[in-house]
């Protein structure tokens, strides 16, 4: 829950407060992967109420939060994706590596299991394709944050030995 007065502290900030690119960092992706892990954590407690009675009576409430969690994950990311355009494409601020992009390429993972559990939990088969195509998501995501990294570790080499 605390994530989730963060995120709307964060929207109020971008409505009502100046913002500039560089106030726009990598680790505002860590709130949508904290939705994602309560969406895991509640399709996984979805999944084994059978075998706990005390969780059979709240599956009402476990089932309601967990489509909450989903859903407020999901939202954020058209939300970042069009502040990343706006500050990169729009306001030009360069897009060079920085570690900090590691903190996107986590909570897309994340979302991406955490989709596929909660499909499989409420058997909502609709559902099922989102992972299916977040997985590539990730992995491009994930691929690119890693070229980056080799890229910057290159230059700073060269950079080295021409100073040495």
């Amino acid at each position: 829950m605390l994530y989730i007065w963060m995120i709307a502290l964060i929207f109020y900030r971008y409505y009502f407060f100046y913002f500039s690119p560089d106030d726009l960092s990598p680790p505002f992706w860590i709130s949508m992967g904290a939705m994602a892990i309560s969406t895991l954590a509640g399709s996984l407690l979805i999944v084994n109420s059978p075998d706990a009675p005390y969780l059979e009576s709240l599956l009402p409430f476990l089932k309601g939060f967990t489509v909450f969690y989903w859903a407020t994950g999901t939202w954020w990311i058209p939300m970042l994706l069009l502040l990343g355009v706006w500050r990169h494409v729009i306001k030009r601020f360069p897009l060079e590596y920085d570690p900090q992009y590691w903190g996107a390429v986590f909570p897309l993972g994340m979302y991406t299991a955490a989709t596929a559990q909660m499909a499989r939990a409420m058997e909502f088969e609709f559902l099922r394709v989102i992972p299916a195509v977040f997985v590539y998501v990730s992995l491009v995501a994930w691929a690119v944050t890693f070229v980056g990294l080799v890229r910057s570790m290159c230059r700073r080499a060269s950079l080295h030995s021409r100073a040495a």
